[in-house]
């Protein structure tokens, strides 16, 4: 009977010893885990001011008049002149679009003034599409030398706006996302060193857009392009 009970009382202490042990490595998985759960989350950045690598620049004239053939002669001598300036300046003819003319009958519309002067309205365009910037950006400062020809240029229509764009991202995209990352890897370092911890492996990272916008409104030729990188690291103690 005695070592009936005995064998009861080890088996109970092998039992109680067995809670234990279970229990701490428990305890020790369970802040193992919350350890590796201890995260910082940062962003990088990574900027570049780059020149446009291709201009759109639409040539606008508008005419008006009341003999349609005689104003679509004008328009035609008005088209020869200015392709001439752009081909003699260095703009080559397959850079050039011509549109076809929009005319507006003043008489046919019906809700247009009595006694108009012009009966005939029409506007023009001519399209420079180019990736010589420069070349077109200087076109733009002697367009008094069409004046001088009796060409006037239209301006101020939000409808035609001269567009400059840089497509050359591809080239400076690898080491802008470098930059962006070791950026915010600064970040993550300075912040686990105020906190008493060591920076770990990265647990989540996301490049982010790139983005391109003009430096300011009076130079469209100059871009920003820029990146944000958020990258999530581990701390460790």
């Amino acid at each position: 009977m005695k070592r009936a009970v005995n064998s009861y009382a080890w088996g109970g202490v092998f039992i109680a010893l067995g809670i234990m042990i279970l229990g701490l490595f428990l305890f020790k998985g369970i802040a193992h885990f919350k350890a590796g759960e201890r995260v910082v989350t940062v962003k990088g950045l990574s900027e570049r001011e780059v020149k446009a690598d291709k201009v759109i620049w639409p040539l606008v004239y508008k005419q008006a008049g009341n003999n349609i053939a005689v104003l679509y002669n004008d328009i035609e001598k008005t088209k020869n002149k200015i392709i001439k300036f752009l081909v003699s300046n260095g703009i080559s003819e397959n850079e050039i679009t011509v549109s076809p003319v929009s005319v507006i009958d003043e008489e046919a519309d019906r809700y247009s003034q009595q006694n108009i002067k012009f009966r005939y309205k029409t506007t023009a365009v001519i399209t420079v599409v180019t990736d010589k910037v420069d070349l077109a950006r200087n076109l733009m400062s002697k367009q008094n030398d069409l004046i001088k020809q009796g060409v006037a240029l239209a301006g101020g229509d939000y409808q035609y706006q001269t567009i400059f764009s840089y497509n050359g991202i591809n080239d400076i995209k690898p080491e802008m996302i470098v930059e962006a990352t070791q950026n915010a890897r600064l970040s993550a370092e300075k912040f686990a060193k105020d906190s008493d911890s060591k920076l770990g492996k990265i647990k989540t990272a996301n490049q982010g857009q790139f983005s391109i916008s003009d430096r300011d409104v009076n130079t469209p030729h100059i871009k920003i392009v820029r990146v944000v990188t958020t990258v999530q690291y581990y701390l460790k103690d």
